[in-house]
């Protein structure tokens, strides 16, 4: 499609007449059919509320439609509207704007629904089996539009996905503001999610899909990388990576950087994957060495890889319970073992239970919930049953963020120390990135050339390294060896082709670090070294962006792993502080219920403003979850706050009072 005809497709929204049907595409990954939850009342509810997007000459047409849709898919998507021109991250001044910012959007939104970035395409979901940009295909068309025709002086708001409006703001307010799957807490089981979102009314947005800013599987291998290499170095005192086994599951959306991870990390990584279409897709994207689809063959290619100190990536196409009790069966060495499958969402397609096919399953699932349910459970107490051997036989394992431990916990697994109550097993946060990065400021910052310009990207590379490199000279011990993994990863970035889709980068950077490198990128936008602006970014799983007591806060000891405070309130004070659009979802990472989280995007023009702007947002986006780690007695966290009160005359921060332990004791007996 020309532009001149991309450009008028934008600005007509919805469309006054009814495309043609579209065809439904096999070569595409589709979400499984949800299921069915709503009683006759209610969908006619949902056919009302999904018809209220066209005017009533058209609802004659598209209410069988609709209603088929409900009845197949288990959702209203609207197929119909899905536009006809390729959605891909295009330059920024290809899409019809009157302000920049928006158009910024745009681009951020766009690379979510790239075919190559998103998991499930035509249903509007980017990762995680139901992480949704948009409810329906009307959603998207009018949000284009209202991002197209608004100004500097309106602010868009987003409900779950439906664009409530532009409504009168300022320059200096958010373009967008975002918000998924806020219902009322004692309305947020994951079936109260199932009804909600059939009625159209609610979404879950995932992290960094519902507030655009995912950039592929990059941007949790930075993490997985790190996590990864601090994992073999708490089982080998010399940090020797060679010929040391890791064993996962899933290679979709976010655990597909699984196995770049380990490839990156000097080790033999072993995930498995039940979808051939995504094992497939990692496959031809690099990120998988080799795939395999029998364990007969497997098992002497990873004695093999380890005996010969190998670094490769090695998928096996099948399931994981299959894989781990083969492990233990063979008796082979695993020295890290982990999860990432989507247990946020285990009922709906998270997880498939072993002795049955792709398809059975997903029948299963949509016919006989119930004993769906009861098969997904049965095949998590066998996997944690083998995991258990082999971490009796000396692997080192750790939840990685995925509720793998509180769903195998409801399964009735054995994952309860029966001494102490609490789960044989600790998060990474707990471990790895909890006390070594977020207490320290170190998190997943990102930026996106909106140019679309590989050498843009690599001017970006070259000033955050040289930045990095600076704020070692200075750096106290305790976080060099942040800087030593970082300053690595972003001089191999390039060699390692992280870009899919969008030209992205992530960098875990403490609060000096994301302002400096924020700094030179904006300098070099304003002199015209990089052609177009630059979208500042993170990921939610992030210092201050997560209250969620299994993942991003499980590390906060105080009680207050349970609250959510921290979240909203970094959401309201990015919103303020120069953030170009904020979100704040539900549900995100650990499952609908069990987290709230937030994120913004922030738009480098290379004028003062936008300076301005990120100094002042991203001082705040960082130090405000360091201020609540400190008071929660986290060490790190209280030097890593007194540090920036130094270096910052106004910022001032309760600090915490220690008690004596001994008193204590004695007091309560």
């Amino acid at each position: 499609m020309d532009p001149y005809a991309f450009q008028q497709y934008i600005l007509q929204g919805i469309p006054d007449i009814l495309p043609p049907p579209k065809p439904y595409d096999n070569t595409i990954n589709h979400a499984p059919k949800r299921k069915e939850i709503l009683d006759r009342e209610e969908k006619k509810l949902a056919l009302k509320n999904a018809l209220r997007y066209f005017p009533e000459k058209h609802h004659a047409v598209l209410a069988p439609e609709f209603y088929n849709e409900l009845e197949t898919y288990g959702r209203i998507y609207m197929y119909r509207f899905r536009p006809d021109y390729e959605i891909y991250a295009r330059p920024i001044h290809e899409y019809p704007h009157r302000s920049l910012q928006a158009a910024s959007i745009m681009v951020m939104l766009s690379n979510n629904l790239d075919k190559i970035v998103a998991q499930h395409p035509h249903e509007l979901i980017t990762y995680g089996g139901n992480g949704a940009v948009f409810q329906n295909w009307a959603q998207y068309l009018l949000t284009m539009q209202y991002l197209a025709t608004m100004t500097d002086e309106q602010t868009l708001t987003l409900y779950s996905g439906h664009p409530m409006g532009l409504f009168p703001s300022s320059k200096e307010a958010p373009r967008v503001v975002v918000t998924n799957g806020m219902v009322i807490p004692n309305y947020s089981s994951k079936d109260h999610w199932e009804k909600f979102n059939a009625l159209g009314v609610s979404q879950y947005g995932q992290m960094t899909a519902g507030s655009f800013m995912y950039i592929g599987p990059q941007g949790i291998v930075h993490g997985t990388t790190i996590t990864v290499m601090n994992a073999v170095r708490r089982i080998a005192e010399t940090g020797n990576a060679g010929g040391k086994l890791f064993v996962s599951s899933g290679l979709g959306g976010m655990s597909g950087a699984q196995a770049k991870a380990a490839v990156v990390s000097g080790i033999v990584g072993v995930i498995a994957e039940i979808n051939p279409k995504v094992v497939h897709t990692r496959y031809n994207q690099g990120w998988v060495n080799e795939i395999f689809t029998h364990l007969d063959t497997l098992i002497p290619r990873i004695r093999k890889a380890v005996n010969d100190k190998e670094t490769v990536s090695l998928a096996y196409q099948g399931n994981v319970v299959d894989l781990w009790e083969r492990l233990v069966q063979e008796n082979i060495k695993v020295d890290i073992g982990s999860d990432q499958t989507s247990l946020h969402n285990p009922w709906a397609g998270g997880y498939y239970p072993a002795a049955m096919s792709l398809e059975e399953a997903n029948r299963m699932m949509a016919e006989d919930p119930g004993q769906f349910k009861a098969q997904v459970q049965n095949s998590l107490r066998r996997q944690v049953k083998a995991i258990n051997t082999l971490a009796a036989r000396g692997m080192y394992f750790f939840d990685y963020g995925n509720a793998f431990l509180l769903e195998t916990s409801r399964a009735g697994a054995e994952i309860i120390d029966k001494a102490t109550g609490a789960f044989l097993y600790r998060s990474y946060i707990q471990d790895i990135l909890g006390p070594l990065f977020f207490d320290y400021g170190f998190g997943p910052f990102r930026w996106v050339c909106t140019s679309g310009k590989p050498e843009d990207l690599a001017i970006t590379d070259a000033l955050a390294l040289e930045v990095l490199e600076e704020l070692y000279q200075t750096a106290p011990a305790c976080i060099r060896p942040q800087l030593e993994d970082n300053i690595r990863w972003i001089r191999e970035a390039q060699k390692n082709n992280l870009v899919v889709g969008s030209q992205a980068r992530i960098l875990y950077a403490d609060n000096e670090g994301r302002i400096r490198i924020a700094e030179a990128i904006n300098t070099a936008i304003g002199k015209g070294k990089i052609s177009a602006p630059v979208v500042l970014g993170r990921d939610h799983h992030d210092v201050s962006g997560t209250d969620s007591p299994y993942r991003e806060t499980s590390n906060i000891y105080d009680g207050s792993s349970f609250t959510a405070d921290m979240a909203v309130q970094n959401v309201i004070g990015d919103a303020f502080r120069g953030a170009t659009w904020v979100s704040l979802h539900n549900g995100g990472g650990v499952g609908w219920g069990e987290v709230i989280n937030g994120g913004f995007g922030l738009t480098l023009d290379g004028t003062k403003e936008a300076q301005q702007r990120a100094r002042n947002m991203l001082l705040w986006d960082v130090n405000n979850g360091i201020a609540r780690r400190s008071w929660a007695r986290n060490s790190g966290a209280m030097l890593t706050i007194t540090r920036e009160m130094q270096r910052t005359p106004l910022l001032r921060v309760t600090m915490p009072n220690l008690a004596n332990e001994k008193l204590i004791d004695t007091i309560i007996k």
